[in-house]
């Protein structure tokens, strides 16, 4: 709490004192080339630790400035990667009722759809600590902030060998602002059509700079508010009568739901106040609870981002550099009430009026209202280094840094589950006024006082973080002079140690309280690495043979629980002339399990998945019904509700994954045909072996069903009820799976020039899923999920694109967007089956602005132009749709300004 208004104070009274000076504008719409490097100087590009001048030559890789951030209205960076066709699959986000593993609140990235882990992020090419709420597994996006950034480089190949592991599917490189001077605010509001979901957002930026030096301090304030999912989505549907879709709700109820000793399954009074010795045969359509009221479209998150650089040159060849960032975050969700289960009540209870014992199947506590899921962290790194040149023009650099991240997180309205036993146990409870020791009545909504409440009722705080630490040493420079020109080379070592944990509420551990189970989690990786990159002019100045370099790179890394491993990159960059080039890479990747693969214990959660054996009878599928019979499923058996209890957590017995990458692709530059123009294409290809992975519930029993004679391992992975045939256990932890394999084309274009007195910038990349296979295990049936999406892997559809086109005149300028999602199959429906198959489905953005002067512009816009409506997934994740792929909130407005000072 000191450390978080220590730092406020700071940067206001910084911002106040300040001498104003002339603001520069650093919106560059592409990292410096070989033209536009002042003097023909060398900086070091995303992709390669070589001073170069370059970097359309490393790889394919896609650019975002902050103007073209800005030209969007986008206040977050997560939207700005997520937008990208690169990325695919799941990320936690705000729209996101499924954040990752302990990361609620947080914000991630997903190139290729291959997994948050797998995709390294950094800032200023050095790693962030993870953030969340207890042993995570990549960093939070928003610790940056948006108004300290230049520039989003985004590279889409594998990068073992420069960065270490977890670049397996690429590189997000945060790349801020060296030379700001002066004072800069801008702020931001925006609402969506509906009049709900405010999003305010403030930013302020101050630098100074003189001959020796300069400072830079930037801070984001950011405020949101939450949209309830039953304003988009009023209830969760479902295909129960062929060709149209009805409500299907929670079999979870609130008059509470029970079975008789011959099976019959009945439920208790649905009305607070009613009769409440009233019971009746179940009936799905007129007891089942509709959770979509208690749940969020978007959910409540207030943060501050604070980011201070400074740079200062001790001696003509030696310069002394720090950064220190500080994020403070709380964020909260609501959830559905309670589920009490399996709860044996005998016939003498005075609570219960049928006469019989009975086992209460599920019961909602609706009384005390929704749970309450809140989270405050606090997330902190500083890096202090020394860089200079030496008498040879070699270039070094010393740094270390370290890098915090805590939190506390729990939630409201909490069972226990023993004093809910003791609370049915005459022995034990008392009708008494004041008893210690409430007797309670489950059988009816409303019959629970609050006595009954207080005293099964409790709040779950539980206490977690992440830590990193590295030291780095970094030499580069030119070896010797070829005919074609200067040999170079980047070297270095690295030692890196990152520890994550999370201790639960005790009585979460204990698996007294009625949420997910947990273990807590404790443990700590760490890497010693060196490497060694070099870059070999072959020819140049040549017919056809303008420029023709090799690139090549090794890295060892020791880890201190799975041994040493090598990992090397080779790269072809041939300039055939200005306007046409060929590029192409090859390397291999490896990635060790993170402390919550390795270390996460076991927990449970209710987890929205698709039962294949609901109506299976009428399937027609012969292969479906055999299975679903074998398993001892009732032939009249109808999933109850949209959720099931499912297993997740870490495995101490995963090892290692390891890669294989390359790239082939092209450049053209028709600059004599079309000045202005550029266009990329490059093919991918990826291969990752034993790949550590966690397979959705609804993919496992839709593969095991579809299996002969239930012959699939997944078929190990569940159990059913023997008295209703429902699902009672599922497990989804990770395992090394036998492969997966990827590929696919990246295609691009670029275009920047004056039409007449109008400058115009294009600026559209789309990416050609070809194919994604997971083999589970070795000889195994693969698993497609090219062009496929839903049942919690969220969307990887064969066809995605994003554009953005600004016009500018006069200092007016409009910008529109627009983001394609192209078709997709739901996972686990069947051909014909509503849902079965997604269309293309479109985002259109526009935003007008006007800028007074370079210190002071004016923007308004509309996201979601023509309120595109998400699609039905049968398999969905909320919503009725895959919330990790469409949109839930429609058209928003926002408006926004800065000025500088």
């Amino acid at each position: 709490m000191m450390i978080r208004t220590f730092l406020l104070a700071s940067v206001a009274a910084v911002a106040v004192l300040a001498t104003p000076a002339l603001a520069q504008d650093e919106s560059s719409g592409q990292p410096p080339l070989a033209t536009d490097a002042p003097n023909g100087s060398d900086i070091v590009v995303t992709g390669s630790r070589i001073r170069r001048q370059d970097l359309a030559g490393v790889g394919p890789a896609t650019v975002v400035s902050a103007e073209q951030i800005e030209n969007t209205g986008i206040v977050n960076i997560e939207t700005v990667l997520q937008r990208l066709p690169a990325n695919a699959g799941f990320a936690g986000n705000q729209t996101s009722a499924y954040w990752t593993s302990n990361g609620y609140g947080t914000a991630q990235v997903n190139l290729r759809g291959l997994g948050i882990k797998r995709t390294l992020v950094l800032l200023n090419g050095r790693r962030l600590v993870a953030g969340g709420t207890g042993a995570n597994s990549s960093p939070d996006l928003n610790m940056i902030p948006v108004v300290a950034l230049a520039r989003t480089d985004v590279l889409k190949d594998g990068a073992s060998a420069i960065y270490g592991a977890d670049a397996m599917a690429g590189v997000v490189n945060l790349v801020t602002r060296t030379d700001y001077e002066g004072l800069g605010l801008s702020a931001r509001y925006g609402i969506t059509g509906e009049g709900d979901g405010s999003d305010f957002s403030a930013d302020l930026i101050w630098g100074i700079r003189n001959d020796r030096g300069g400072v830079m301090i930037a801070a984001t304030y950011q405020k949101t508010s939450a949209v309830n999912m039953a304003t988009r989505a009023p209830c969760s549907l479902a295909e129960v009568t062929p060709g149209s879709l009805s409500c299907v709700n929670s079999a979870s109820t609130i008059g509470g739901r029970a079975v008789l000793p011959n099976g019959q399954q009945i439920n208790f009074n649905q009305t607070p106040g009613g009769d409440g010795d009233f019971f009746e045969p179940y009936s799905a359509a007129k007891h089942n609870f509709n959770s979509a009221p208690f749940l969020n479209a978007v959910s409540p998150v207030e943060r501050i981002s604070t980011a201070f650089f400074v740079d200062y040159d001790l001696s003509d060849s030696i310069e002394a550099f720090g950064e220190f960032l500080y994020t403070f975050r709380k964020s909260n969700q609501i959830a559905t009430p309670g589920t009490l289960r399996n709860l044996s009540i005998s016939a003498s209870n005075p609570t219960n009026p049928t006469g019989q014992d009975i086992v209460l199947i599920q019961r909602r506590l609706a009384e005390p209202g929704p749970r309450q899921f809140f989270q405050e962290t606090d997330t902190w790194q500083g890096t202090f280094g020394l860089r200079g040149k030496l008498s040879n023009d070699w270039a070094w650099e010393v740094a270390g840094a370290f890098g915090r991240n805590t939190a506390i997180d729990g939630s409201t309205n909490i069972a226990n589950l023993e004093r809910i036993r003791n609370s049915i146990d005459p022995s034990k409870c008392s009708v008494t006024v004041g008893a210690a020791i409430p007797c309670a009545d489950y059988l009816g909504a409303g019959d629970l006082t609050p006595e009954v409440l207080d005293y099964i009722l409790f709040t779950s705080r539980d206490r977690g973080g992440n830590e990193l630490a590295t030291v780095t040493a970094d030499l580069n420079g030119s070896l010797f002079n070829l005919p074609a020109g200067p040999v170079s080379f980047a070297t270095g070592v690295v030692y890196r140690k990152e520890k994550g944990w999370r201790d639960p509420d005790p009585l979460t551990v204990l698996g007294i309280a009625n949420t997910n189970q947990q273990d807590p989690i404790s443990g700590s990786t760490t890497a010693k690495e060196a490497y060694l990159e070099l870059s070999v002019p072959i020819l140049a100045g040549k017919p056809f043979f303008e420029a023709l370099t090799l690139d090549g790179a090794v890295r060892y890394s020791d880890y201190n629980l799975f041994g040493s491993d090598w990992n090397y990159k080779a790269s072809l960059d041939w300039m055939i002339s200005d306007s046409f080039r060929l590029r192409g890479t090859y390397g291999t990747g490896f990635r060790i399990p993170n402390v919550p693969e390795l270390y996460g214990g076991v927990s449970e959660g209710n987890l929205t998945t698709t039962d294949p054996c609901s109506r299976y009878s009428t399937s027609g599928n012969a292969t479906l019904i055999a299975n679903c019979q074998a398993s001892g499923v009732p032939a009249n058996y109808v999933q109850l509700g949209t959720t099931i209890l499912t297993t997740v957590g870490g495995n101490e017995n995963l090892k290692p994954e390891s890669s294989t990458t390359w790239t082939v692709g092209t450049v053209i530059s028709p600059k004599g045909l079309i000045p202005g123009l550029s266009l990329t294409a490059d093919w991918f290809d990826i291969r990752i072996k034993d790949a550590i992975r966690a397979i959705p519930g609804s993919t496992k029993l839709s593969i095991c069903y579809a299996s002969q004679n239930l012959s699939h391992p997944f078929c190990d992975d569940f159990t059913r009820s023997p008295l209703t045939g429902e699902v009672t256990f599922l497990s989804a932890q990770p395992i090394n799976t036998g492969r997966e394999e990827m590929n696919g084309l990246d295609l691009g274009l670029v275009y920047n020039n004056d039409i007449g007195s109008v400058n115009v910038s294009l600026d559209v990349n789309l990416t050609y899923l070809n194919k994604y296979v997971v083999l589970p295990f070795p000889g195994g049936a693969p698993i497609d999920f090219d062009g496929f999406i839903g049942g919690g892997n969220g969307g990887y559809p064969k066809w995605r694109g994003y554009g953005v086109l600004t016009a500018e005149k006069d200092g007016i300028s409009a910008t529109w967007s627009t983001q394609w999602i192209g078709k997709a199959t739901d996972f686990n429906a069947s051909p014909g089956e509503i849902g079965y198959r997604t269309p293309n489905v479109f985002y259109h953005n526009l935003q007008l602005a006007y800028e007074v002067d370079e210190k002071t512009r004016f923007q308004l816009g509309v996201d979601n132009l023509f309120d595109r409506k998400a699609p039905y997934i049968q398999s969905f994740t909320d919503a009725n749709t895959d919330t990790m792929t469409y949109d839930l909130l429609g058209r928003r407005f926002y408006v926004g300004f800065r000025t500088a000072f």
